[in-house]
């Protein structure tokens, strides 16, 4: 598939980690900041506009996408020093980004590696894991409007919570500026931090299946995995979609689940920790798309 070109009705099963969703109405892959303006001021695009990268925290419907699906993470991977900041484009990789900033004698940032996106999914919803958010060290973001302006943002400009991000509807993260804290000696081995991490999500991650990561947030001073094993959903099946024996906030695709299959598990998992825990699991993954009538 060519960048830069719009293709009409392109399955989506291989643009998301869950391997499931119908057809986009229409679809690009953009190679660069510049092609993207370019796609918005020559082409008349069909709206909605839906933006993704690798598709890593969303679960598409059967039905599929209307409008047109702009995929940012096949392209977009500059990633530079600039001044005592990294700035990094939307489609780097966050283990990328957290390699890049630990040899260049940064800290803290090799929590990364732990998340299995882009810096442009992750900016959108403040995606974090063993004890970091990307936003917290986030200095100033680039943004370009489905009008293919750019525009530089401090991260004052954002509302930033557990897991979401609010912005203009029509703001697209094209890349943003990172402000790591240096190392101050050199006992303080960041890429040792990052194969150690990456051990510990390989044991205790179900890596063999098609999941979208995390479901659910964890609920606070609780955890989701914890509520769904204590009500009896684990290893709970249906179609093809399970939740996950070694890890129950995972659901998995074994097969040939359907975005229903996935969808329906998760609504079981709200519905039956609602009514024994008295807790209302929120989610995590991005539900999108239109359901099969």
């Amino acid at each position: 598939m060519d960048k830069d070109v719009i293709y009409s009705d392109v399955s989506m099963k291989k643009y998301n980690s869950w391997r499931v969703g119908g057809l986009a109405e229409n679809y690009v892959e953009v190679s660069s900041e510049a092609a993207l303006q370019k796609i918005f001021s020559i082409n008349k695009v069909k709206k909605p506009i839906t933006v993704i990268g690798v598709g890593s925290n969303l679960l598409i419907r059967d039905g599929g996408i209307k409008g047109t699906v702009i995929n940012l993470s096949r392209g977009l991977k500059s990633i530079f020093i600039d001044q005592h900041l990294i700035f990094a484009e939307c489609g780097i990789s966050c283990s990328s980004l957290a390699r890049f900033s630990a040899k260049n004698n940064k800290k803290n940032c090799a929590f990364l590696a732990g998340i299995p996106g882009s810096v442009g999914g992750a900016l959108a919803m403040n995606a974090g894991c063993y004890g970091g958010e990307i936003w917290q060290f986030v200095s100033k973001v680039k943004i370009m409007n489905h009008e293919g302006d750019i525009h530089i943002k401090d991260k004052q400009s954002f509302e930033i919570g557990y897991r979401s991000v609010k912005k203009k509807e029509d703001e697209i993260f094209i890349g943003a500026w990172f402000d790591f804290p240096s190392k101050e000696n050199d006992d303080e081995n960041e890429e040792q931090k990052i194969d150690d991490l990456l051990k510990l999500r390989r044991s205790s991650q179900p890596l063999n299946w098609p999941t979208a990561g995390s479901t659910f947030r964890n609920p606070e001073k609780n955890f989701a995995a914890k509520l769904i094993e204590e009500v009896g959903l684990k290893g709970y099946q249906i179609g093809d979609a399970r939740i996950s024996n070694k890890h129950a906030n995972f659901i998995e695709n074994i097969g040939d689940a359907t975005a229903k299959d996935i969808e329906q598990l998760i609504y079981l998992a709200q519905e039956k920790v609602e009514e024994l825990k008295k807790i209302r699991l929120q989610l995590e993954v991005k539900i999108i798309g239109e359901n099969v009538d």
